[in-house]
């Protein structure tokens, strides 16, 4: 339960540090337009997650590539509600607009099955519960 309340509170805290503008207060009284700033916001913040697990994917690539073992435990503590490198007030640039990226791989070299519970059973039934 706990586990599960700290990933809550740490999106929730990342998405406020998203959207820094006006303090998080919405000024506008109106329905549709908080609406539409909540939805700003949600789209903002799992953008920033989406290329911030890119980012943590193509480090993770580059080391095994170095030939690092990556232990899916300490992989498994990596979070993606990463802000050092996020310019808030600049530096926008529309140049790349037209750019066309390379296609996402969602493959890591990294089994989690332990992590999930699903390993292989154990030979000659040990490990079962009687």
């Amino acid at each position: 339960m706990t586990a599960a309340t700290n990933k809550v509170e740490a999106f929730n805290g990342f998405s406020q540090w998203i959207g820094f503008g006006n303090g998080g207060v919405i000024t506008d009284n109106g329905p549709v337009e908080q609406e539409k700033t909540a939805k700003f916001n949600a789209l903002l913040t799992n953008t920033v997650i989406f290329h911030n697990a890119l980012d943590i994917a193509e480090i993770v690539r580059q080391l095994q590539e170095e030939g690092y073992v990556i232990d899916p435990e300490d992989l498994a503590h990596v979070s993606p509600y990463l802000t050092e490198h996020v310019r808030r007030f600049g530096e926008c640039s529309t140049h790349e607009l037209g750019l066309v990226p390379e296609a996402y791989d969602p493959h890591l070299d990294v089994d989690f099955s332990p992590l999930r519970g699903d390993a292989p059973p154990a030979p000659d039934g040990y490990g079962q519960a009687a």
